[in-house]
């Protein structure tokens, strides 16, 4: 592609509006997560139907979570994303659609694989676009503090797994064993990533101009996002992470140690077999 071509569709992809149609992406896909996270037993539509309130709440915590958690820890308002009715509204008609729609249509339509692909697409640069402003209001703020502002971008681009216990409460559901922290997700990874890369290039330190780095960015979580749902890769990650591990975090030396210790402990398990035989024969012979 012509240099000049991809600049220009690079500065396009810069300036684009994210209301309505990638917000309405990021709602569907926010809210078949929740209706996926249900009780199996009774089934989602049971507890929609049951429990409309705590439905229509948990997926709007889940919708708006990136902005909760942002605005609590910088110190602003939590209830600020309520404050946008347009953006309320349009959240609320699509939970409903997704739940109440006449034979389910809604929710079958978006689970079919062309439509899921296009609403993963159009999510995916909504990430982007909540990571970079992230990033920059929270720079605004706190201009040398680079952990808070990659913590906040952090945030903004995966907000709705930090929420999800949150989220569960809200359902009646209390699962402290899973939690972002514990087991974080590829999107929290991918978003922390993407946070450092907005930071550098703030501080100067990527001399590539903006537009290309953040047409980047959204490449890299279209990418994945399809390599998820295409090819089932889930974190790429993983591999990077696992070595990691096993040079920084102790792993060679715990392998070293059961290596050494391998030997020791069989011959410590024969001798132990070998005395019970021992004794077992002793009491035959008693008896």
């Amino acid at each position: 592609m012509d240099p000049k071509t991809f600049m220009d569709i690079a500065t396009v992809v810069t300036k684009l509006k994210m209301y309505p149609y990638f917000d309405i992406a990021h709602y569907v896909l926010m809210c078949c997560s929740v209706r996926e996270d249900m009780p199996q037993v009774t089934g989602p539509q049971a507890f929609s139907r049951k429990h409309p309130l705590s439905c229509w709440f948990s997926c709007m915590l889940i919708c708006f979570a990136g902005s909760f958690i942002a605005n609590l820890l910088l110190g602003e308002p939590c209830l600020t994303p309520f404050k946008d009715h347009k953006s309320l509204i349009t959240a609320t008609v699509v939970w409903y659609l997704i739940f109440y729609s006449p034979f389910d249509i809604v929710y079958k339509i978006v689970k079919f694989l062309p439509f899921k692909i296009v609403l993963a697409m159009l999510k995916e640069t909504q990430r982007a676009h909540k990571v970079y402003h992230g990033v920059i209001h929270t720079a605004k703020l706190y201009p040398n503090a680079y952990v808070i502002i990659v913590m906040i971008g952090t945030i903004k681009g995966a907000g709705s797994g930090m929420m999800k216990n949150v989220d569960r409460l809200v359902r009646g559901i209390w699962v402290p064993t899973t939690n972002e922290l514990l087991q974080p997700t590829f999107y929290t990874k991918a978003s922390a990533v993407a946070s450092l890369v907005f930071l550098l290039e703030r501080q100067g330190l990527i001399s590539v101009p903006h537009p290309l780095v953040y047409f980047g960015v959204v490449i890299f979580f279209i990418y994945f996002k399809l390599s998820s749902i295409i090819l089932g890769i889930h974190d790429p990650f993983g591999p990077f992470e696992n070595l990691f591990c096993a040079i920084f975090m102790g792993g060679i030396w715990d392998a070293m140690r059961r290596a050494v210790t391998k030997e020791p402990k069989k011959e410590e398990e024969s001798k132990d077999m070998r005395n019970d035989v021992i004794k077992s024969k002793e009491d035959k012979k008693r008896d």
